[in-house]
């Protein structure tokens, strides 16, 4: 059955303005997504202590210890104890006897060997995460996952081969929106294509999908053809 022509005109203006609302909606989204995941994440973690809050206030004020039993005043006020929480906790350590407090919780952590693992191979990335490398850029490109592509990378170590002594990078790539995910690959440090991008503008691009960079990045080694 063919359509008419005032059919196709309709259906071509149908198609059009689904696409335009599309197109306006999607960033929202994908923000939304974002901002869902990490308001989601300080939320678990500061629900236990609200509910044990509402708890103890129970006897005292059964309406209040409602309030904080409700889930979108529970996820408020997890979310500003949470914050409230890490901000104290990073004052607290910036202090000396913050210092020697948290090496002696470490140490103890040490005696536990999964926990220990867990806990040490985390500080350890975050802490990588956050410092300038020794040599060269922390931001790289990768062939990944063919030849003929680029993804955007952080060097997290350079190691050695056994055998030859080539320098090999651990490159972390990350992937998108969510960063906190990715693939760990071992690459040859000639391999890697040195950018001039900082963390920032790194993780920007990677929670935007690509739509928030720098208008310019190295492709290739270079003199390289490709």
């Amino acid at each position: 059955m063919t359509l008419a022509p005032r059919d196709k005109r309709h259906s071509a203006h149908f198609a059009r303005y689904v696409l335009i609302g599309f197109f306006t909606l999607a960033p929202l989204w994908v923000t939304w997504l974002v901002f869902d995941f990490l308001l989601g994440l300080l939320a678990g973690i500061g629900t236990p202590f609200l509910l044990a809050m509402a708890r103890l206030i129970a006897p005292v004020s059964a309406t209040l210890a409602d309030w904080l039993r409700d889930s979108s005043f529970q996820k408020l006020v997890a979310i500003l104890l949470t914050l409230g929480l890490l901000y104290s906790t990073g004052l607290f350590a910036s202090f000396v006897i913050g210092k020697r407090l948290i090496d002696m919780f470490e140490r103890a952590l040490a005696r536990l060997p999964l926990v220990q693992s867990i806990y040490g191979a985390t500080k350890r990335f975050l802490q990588t995460v956050r410092q300038p490398p020794v040599g060269g850029q922390r931001v790289v490109l990768i062939s990944f996952p063919t030849p003929e592509m680029r993804a955007v990378g952080f060097i997290t170590r350079i190691l050695k081969d056994a055998d030859s002594g080539r320098e090999l990078a651990a490159v972390y790539v990350p992937t998108s929106p969510n960063p906190t995910s990715g693939y760990i690959e071992i690459v040859p440090l000639e391999d890697v294509v040195q950018t001039d991008w900082t963390m920032e503008e790194a993780m920007s691009f990677v929670m935007t999908g690509g739509t928030n960079a720098p208008e310019n990045i190295r492709f290739s080694q270079p003199g390289s053809p490709g």
